[in-house]
């Protein structure tokens, strides 16, 4: 596994995050642990996941509680050389309602414009990829990934 301490991610762990749009993000609270899948647009220049999820869902009840969360971007196929997946701890704060965090949702979902958007940001502390195309279990983490797996 290689493992990169820079500030920013490499380019090969941003490179996979622009090409999907949908994370699942894991929340946890005394209900025990829940899971939801959103959109999001990455800001590649803060290393920051922007998403929007209504104040009334049971994730975000819990986001605001612990805004300690993992998430996952997963390509999905069937052929085992072409596995990618990216694991991601981090915290979660609420967007300021308009600015870059706004303008960059919305370049990438412009649909959402007409919908009361919610923004949330994800500022992960650590990723890790796990990427079959560049060797059969080839990982790459950054940040704060922990040594042993």
């Amino acid at each position: 596994m290689t493992i990169d301490n820079s500030p920013l991610p490499p380019e090969t762990i941003t490179r996979f995050i622009t090409r999907h749009h949908v994370l699942t993000l894991a929340t946890s609270s005394g209900e025990g642990l829940w899971c939801s899948n959103m959109f999001y647009a990455y800001l590649r220049d803060e290393n920051a996941f922007v998403f929007t999820s209504d104040d009334r869902t049971r994730h975000v009840r819990e986001m605001a509680a612990n805004p300690l969360v993992a998430a996952s971007v997963v390509l999905e196929t069937r052929t085992v050389g072409k596995v990618q997946g990216l694991q991601i701890t981090g915290t979660v704060l609420r967007a300021p309602t308009d600015g870059k965090y706004r303008a960059a949702y919305l370049r990438r979902f412009p649909y959402a414009a007409v919908a009361e958007l919610h923004l949330w940001i994800l500022r992960p502390d650590s990723m890790k990829l796990t990427d079959n195309t560049l060797g059969f279990g080839k990982k790459i983490a950054w940040g704060a990934y922990p040594q042993a797996e």
